[in-house]
């Protein structure tokens, strides 16, 4: 059974990272075939078990070791699109049931994502989630609970000067994301389904390099703009050569055809690793006791940080490699989340 969400292209949320990968999780097997276990001894059949018991067990490992603490775990994180939500935007009952099991236990749940706020609550609210949960990869951390702003880390000042001048001077087409809203002039309309993953709040402005939020004390959580590859490449190349410190930005191919590309800014300082550090102190535990599960590139400084981690059956091998544990389920088969649970709160 699954969870209906929007059927929007649920990579966008994700597409902070620079390069799309495309990676297939799958259980190794023993390299002892089966004609050669057919004519085994007893003795043969035995060793070729444990062998591959042996690959089958190394496989579900991921790259980093665990940290000190082997539980009892205290915290459980989860990444959305890819991880919780399918392609479709669906959720699976498997791990629904799952997580709110654990949260019967007494285990605190959070979610920490790449979409906005609005993108983020339908899937907190199902899952009773209310309170913090981190948004836009660590920009915005927002209690469910009256939906109130803990923590935003914004783009202002010269950063967000220079990247308005260079948007311009580029002629790019660009999105501003407001915690929790998305901005958008006529050139965005044709690109709104792209940008709806991250937040279903569209607001239409004139012109968006003359919109007040570039001028706005708490800053603007991320901006994203599309363009031809040579023009976003050299805006990219503007913000690392002049606001590197105060701003980070990613490259990314866009799908609607081979020429255009993407790339999204965001301040300096903020991941899904921080982020998930401040919901726990929040919570009064320390990293070492927190789990999470993620499938992308923006999720490799949590997978780096938690005390456990696991990566999805179908994650890039980078993102593997960043994990203490690999999940055997992937996104199409659902059930991650519900196999990480196991794993490490147990059943």
């Amino acid at each position: 059974m699954t969870t209906k969400r929007s059927k929007a292209n649920s990579a966008a949320a994700t597409a902070v990272s620079a390069v799309a990968v495309s990676g297939k999780g799958s259980i190794s097997k023993s390299s002892v075939s089966k004609a050669r276990v057919a004519k085994a001894s007893a003795s043969e059949h035995s060793k070729a078990r444990d062998s591959k018991d042996r690959v089958a067990k190394s496989s579900l490992l991921g790259g980093r070791k665990r940290k000190s603490a082997e539980g009892p775990y205290k915290l459980l994180a989860i990444d959305l699109d890819g991880t919780f939500l399918d392609h479709e935007g669906e959720a699976h009952e498997e791990d629904i049931l799952a997580i709110k099991k654990l949260k019967a236990r007494g285990i605190m749940v959070t979610i920490l994502t790449g979409r906005l706020y609005s993108g983020t609550k339908e899937s907190a609210e199902i899952l009773g989630i209310d309170g913090p949960v981190g948004c836009a990869d660590g920009s915005h951390i927002v209690r469910v609970a009256g939906q109130k702003t803990l923590f935003h880390r914004g783009i202002r000042g010269r950063a967000a000067n220079k990247l308005r001048e260079s948007l311009e001077r580029n002629d790019l087409v660009a999105f501003l994301f407001a915690e929790d809203a998305i901005v958008h002039d006529e050139r965005g309309a044709d690109y709104l389904p792209f940008v709806r993953t991250w937040s279903t709040d569209l607001r239409y402005a004139h012109r968006i390099t003359e919109h007040a939020l570039w001028d706005s004390k708490d800053g603007m959580t991320a901006v994203v703009a599309l363009g031809h590859e040579t023009s976003v490449g050299r805006t990219v190349a503007d913000i690392q050569r002049d606001t590197t410190e105060s701003m980070q930005v990613a490259m990314f191919p866009f799908r609607r055809d081979a020429e255009h590309w993407g790339m999204v800014a965001r301040a300096s300082g903020g991941t899904k690793a921080t982020a998930l550090e401040w919901i726990a102190k929040h919570y009064g535990v320390s990293v070492d006791e927190t789990v999470c599960v993620g499938d992308w590139m923006n999720d490799l400084p949590m997978l780096g940080a938690a005390g456990r981690s696991f990566a999805m059956g179908q994650a890039p091998d980078e993102v593997k490699k960043a994990a203490t544990d690999v999940l055997e389920r992937t996104i199409t088969t659902g059930g991650g989340i519900a196999e990480a649970i196991a794993r490490a709160f147990g059943r």
